[in-house]
C-alpha cells in the first residue's frame, strides 16, 4: 500500500487543464528501450494562433540533469529537457524519455528532482504516459485519462497493479509488467483514449 510518501502530484500532470492522466510510481523503460529522435526536438504549441501553450524539448545533458545523472550515467544524454507551459503561463520542468517497445514509441515524462530538500522524504515522483503517433511537422500522441482507466481497470482488473489513491488510479507495476502492460493494451482506446495534436513552431 501507498502509505509512507504523498505522491508529487505536480508539474505537466497538475498543469493539463481538463485531462487527469494515470501516473506510475516506476518508469516505462530500461536503457535498452530508451531512443532519441532529433525531430523531437523544438518547441511546439498546441494552438498555432494561440501562443500561450507551449511544449519545449531540448536535449537533457549532463550539466542539467540533476539527480538523473547519477542513476542513468551517460544514457543522460538520450533523455530529453520538456518545458510545458499552459494557457495560462504557468512553466514546468520535466525530463522526458522516448520509449521504444515493438513497432510503436511512447514518451515517458516525469520530474527532475523532489519539490524541495526538505520535503523530499514526502513525495513521490511519478511517471506519466504517451503513445507517440506520429512525429514530424506535427506531433501526436494520445493520453491516459484516470477516469476511462478506472473504467478499464474494473473491466480487466488482472491487467497490471494499480491502487486507488485519493480517487485516482496509481501505477503500481514494475517497469516489465509496464512494458508487458503497455504493449498489449496500446492500441485500445481505454487506456489511451485522448488525442493531442501540435504543431512545431516555425523558426
Amino acid at each position: 500500500m501507498i502509505r509512507a510518501k504523498k505522491l508529487a502530484f505536480y508539474g505537466l500532470v497538475a498543469l493539463l487543464a481538463g485531462c487527469v492522466p494515470i501516473v506510475s510510481l516506476n518508469h516505462l523503460f530500461t536503457k535498452d528501450e530508451i531512443t532519441f529522435d532529433e525531430k523531437l526536438v523544438g518547441t511546439w504549441m498546441a494552438d498555432p494562433n494561440d501562443p500561450n501553450e507551449i511544449w519545449e524539448f531540448s536535449r537533457l545533458d549532463k550539466s542539467n540533469a540533476g539527480e538523473l545523472l547519477q542513476r542513468w550515467g551517460d544514457e543522460i544524454t538520450k533523455f530529453y529537457r520538456l518545458t510545458f507551459t499552459d494557457g495560462e503561463g504557468h512553466t514546468s520542468l520535466q525530463a522526458a524519455c522516448l520509449v521504444k517497445l515493438g513497432d510503436r514509441r511512447f514518451l515517458d515524462v516525469f520530474p527532475t528532482q523532489f519539490p524541495s530538500e526538505g520535503e523530499a522524504f514526502f513525495f513521490q515522483p511519478v511517471h506519466t504516459f504517451f503513445r507517440v503517433d506520429s512525429l514530424g511537422e506535427k506531433l501526436v500522441i494520445r493520453m491516459t485519462d484516470d477516469e476511462r482507466f478506472k473504467e478499464f481497470a474494473q473491466a480487466e482488473p488482472n491487467a497490471v497493479k494499480c491502487e486507488i489513491v485519493d480517487d485516482r488510479p496509481i501505477l503500481t507495476a514494475s517497469t516489465k509488467d509496464l512494458q508487458a502492460f503497455v504493449t498489449k493494451y496500446a492500441g485500445d482506446e481505454r487506456l489511451f483514449p485522448n488525442d493531442v495534436t501540435l504543431t512545431r513552431k516555425a523558426k
